[in-house]
């Protein structure tokens, strides 16, 4: 069959050619012209018939699942519940832990082979909950991204801690701790490439073991300004240009040479996830610029300038509307939102600090007014750690959620 509809098109082709050039020169320019009118009309439709992009017409509305979330991730029914009524809320984006305390939260070879966990995180009625999960939420046309929570975090007591003591970076005085959210962590070397090996084998073993739409990484793929001190960096620093780090941590060339080798492993780790599955997504929520650039070495706009990043959230995670405002005109995220989906996250409460749902309303209908999307830190908080009745919350997110325009789903290897 191919070889004979090739040779009635060469066929016709001849016959054609012929006609043509039998024709008048005032014919030949009629019928051109005719042909570029056809030819417009229909680029023109395709170029309509192409899904917009994400950054100017698609909402972006998530929610993180922490290692808070597992009573409801490993249990099936609660699992396929949750996603269930997220999608009805119109939720488009599930945000869920893999990596957290040095431990991953799936059926990890890397994790076992290197000794770092002695279990495996499984649902209670046996499954792989992860697998399951993003399967779940594709069926609701919900992408779910996996997040690598820890970064270059750990606790100190923890088997990576333990095993990698060389591992590990260090204040100016010695010290090998600081205090976080998660409270006291040590901090793996970004730049040792045992490290960045270890990061980037658990990543791609996610993005090669699930078909997921992503992978996510948050405010702790950095590091805290006072680290760097160890003799690895030291020497490392030495040796790119000639001089002792600065004693002073804040110092703006120590701060930018740090700041540019994570840049470097993340552009690294970027190309080798989408090697690994073109089209898949690098989405980033780390904190608001200044603080991350200056305080966490994270120069997340040049992640973006430079296309490491495929979606931004940035956390902030303010109590009051005063003080949360001013971050959503700021430039490197107005700059954001032309290039890539990029929302503010907001927290919909914690256990001993609940979160209202008017200041949720409020916060959102602001970022409309920007053209950003939110995500809520986290999902047990959304309607259970409220200072409203369950039943009133949910309505409430029902009507602040379904005031958007519903997106399309995207494809299932990209997200723009």
């Amino acid at each position: 069959m191919e070889g004979e509809g090739m040779g009635l098109t060469t066929k016709l082709g001849r016959q054609a050619r012929s006609r043509w050039k039998r024709s008048s020169a005032a014919g030949r320019r009629i019928v051109l012209a005719l042909c570029v009118v056809v030819y417009l009309s229909h680029a023109t439709v395709a170029v309509q018939a192409k899904p917009q992009n994400l950054a100017s017409s698609q909402e972006l509305r998530g929610v993180w699942f922490t290692a808070n979330d597992m009573p409801v991730l490993r249990d099936r029914g609660r699992m396929q519940t949750a996603v269930n009524q997220l999608a009805d809320l119109g939720f488009n984006r599930l945000y869920v832990v893999v990596w957290n305390s040095g431990l991953t939260y799936y059926p990890s070879q890397v994790s076992q082979q290197r000794q770092l966990q002695d279990f495996t995180f499984r649902g209670l009625q046996g499954q792989d909950f992860l697998g399951e999960f993003i399967s779940a939420g594709r069926n609701r046309g919900i992408a779910v991204i996996p997040w690598f929570e820890f970064g270059f975090m750990a606790p100190p007591d923890s088997a990576l801690a333990k095993r990698h003591r060389a591992w590990l970076t260090q204040k100016r005085d010695g010290g090998l701790t600081s205090t976080s959210a998660a409270g006291e962590v040590v901090w793996l070397n970004p730049f040792r490439p045992e490290v960045q090996q270890l990061i980037t084998d658990l990543v791609l073993e996610v993005v090669r073991q699930y078909d997921a739409e992503g992978i996510q990484f948050d405010d702790h793929m950095s590091l805290p300004r006072d680290f760097g001190y160890d003799s690895f960096t030291t020497a490392l620093y030495r040796k790119q240009t000639g001089r002792m780090p600065p004693a002073n941590p804040d110092d703006p060339t120590w701060v930018k040479w740090r700041a540019d080798r994570i840049t470097s492993f993340m552009a690294q780790l970027a190309r080798a996830v989408r090697k690994a599955r073109p089209g898949a997504v690098i989405s980033i929520s780390p904190n608001y610029y200044d603080f991350a650039y200056k305080l966490q070495l994270q120069d997340w706009r040049s992640w973006v300038l430079q296309g490491i990043a495929d979606e931004l959230l940035v956390q902030i995670y303010r109590p009051e509307l005063d003080s949360y405002l001013p971050h959503l005109t700021r430039p490197e995220v107005q700059k954001a939102k032309g290039r890539i989906p990029t929302a503010i996250a907001v927290m919909s409460g914690q256990r001993n600090r609940p979160t209202s749902l008017e200041l949720m309303r409020r916060k959102v209908e602001a970022n409309r007014v920007q053209g950003l999307g939110v995500a809520f830190f986290y999902f047990e908080s959304l309607w259970s750690l409220g200072p409203e009745p369950k039943e009133q919350r949910i309505s409430g997110l029902a009507e602040i959620l379904g005031s958007a325009p519903a997106p399309p789903l995207p494809s299932p290897l990209r997200l723009r």
